[in-house]
């Protein structure tokens, strides 16, 4: 197969383009970036040969999207303005990217004939839920610019697939974390970590009473490529990607980090808004066959060990 990124060069492309390249059902990867928040870091290890191919582009251009989309097989659309609460003060630009750049990969995956295309929305469409235990069946209420960007997409995507006649899934990504390539520290996890190791406090806003559900980066990968590689397994419009053990409180949180990293004062800002808050379900993930490995204290003890002594090698699936 032929299998296009979007965004290749972020935090989740820096996992998944290497686990792509050595899948044996892949013979091409082709990278879509255009670095403004990626870097050329997250392909290290992988260029030479031919497998892996990088295009410098935005999907913002439907010129540069059609190209890159021409002979692929798969398209995995990561690209996209993140750090929902920093939206707010560029919902133009986000909608320019998240929305209107969605809308030029579903045309141009359509126009050229491309199989199956993979969304990555997220769990933070849900946005302050009054229920816990969310699963699919539940009306997304999404309370920032990326999380309407988010939900918006998924309606795009199911009317590509109607009109063009291919298979496609959206993935409501559970909150990221853990050692990467590109590994991002605007997720509270991973911020928290950096905190701690460096001796500062960790601040909560709110309570610390909300709720979010949490998924290693590599975990995140790899169901990307599942659903990208064996659409047949993933036949639901949409899937919530993360563990039912997964769902914490952020202030439970800042407790594993001080207990896992270093034990560091832990600062309630309860004036301050706290964001959203969901607890979710993953059951209906089950059904595909796919199952997330690592566990939050797990992933907390690998990033603190690779900022210590380098740790380990975060190309390296955990059973080798």
């Amino acid at each position: 197969m032929h299998v296009l990124v979007t965004g290749g060069c972020g935090y989740i492309g820096s996992v998944l383009v290497p686990r792509l390249r050595g899948d044996e059902r892949v013979d091409r990867v082709t990278v879509l970036d255009d670095l403004s928040t990626g870097s050329p870091r997250a392909l290290m290890g992988t260029l030479g040969g031919d497998v892996v191919q990088f295009r410098n582009g935005t999907v913002r251009e439907y010129g540069d999207v059609e190209a890159a989309c021409r002979g692929a097989d798969a398209v995995v659309h990561l690209a996209a303005i993140t750090g929902a609460a920093s939206t707010h003060d560029r919902r133009e630009e986000t909608f320019a990217t998240n929305y209107d750049g969605t809308k030029n990969v579903l045309n141009a995956a359509g126009k050229v004939g491309v199989d199956n295309v993979v969304f990555a929305s997220s769990c933070n469409i849900y946005g302050r839920a009054p229920r816990t235990d969310i699963d699919e069946s539940v009306d997304p209420d999404p309370i920032n610019p990326y999380a309407e960007t988010k939900h918006q997409s998924e309606t795009l995507l199911a009317e590509a697939k109607a009109e063009f006649d291919m298979q496609g899934t959206a993935l409501r990504m559970a909150t990221n974390y853990g050692m990467a390539p590109g590994v991002r520290f605007n997720l509270v996890v991973n911020h928290f970590v950096f905190r701690a190791l460096t001796g500062r406090a960790l601040t909560v806003y709110g309570d610390g009473s909300n709720w979010r559900p949490f998924v290693h980066v590599r975990d995140a990968a790899n169901a990307y490529l599942e659903a990208a590689l064996a659409p047949d397994d993933w036949p639901s419009a949409v899937y919530n990607v993360g563990s039912n053990d997964g769902n914490y409180r952020i202030a439970e949180i800042a407790e594993i980090v001080s207990e896992e990293v270093a034990p560091v004062d832990v600062t309630y800002l309860e004036d301050e808004h706290p964001g959203p808050s969901y607890h979710v379900n993953f059951d209906r993930l089950a059904e595909t066959g796919y199952e997330t490995e690592w566990t939050l204290r797990e992933g907390v003890r690998d990033l603190r060990d690779a900022f210590v002594d380098g740790g380990e090698s975060p190309l390296t699936p955990r059973d080798e």
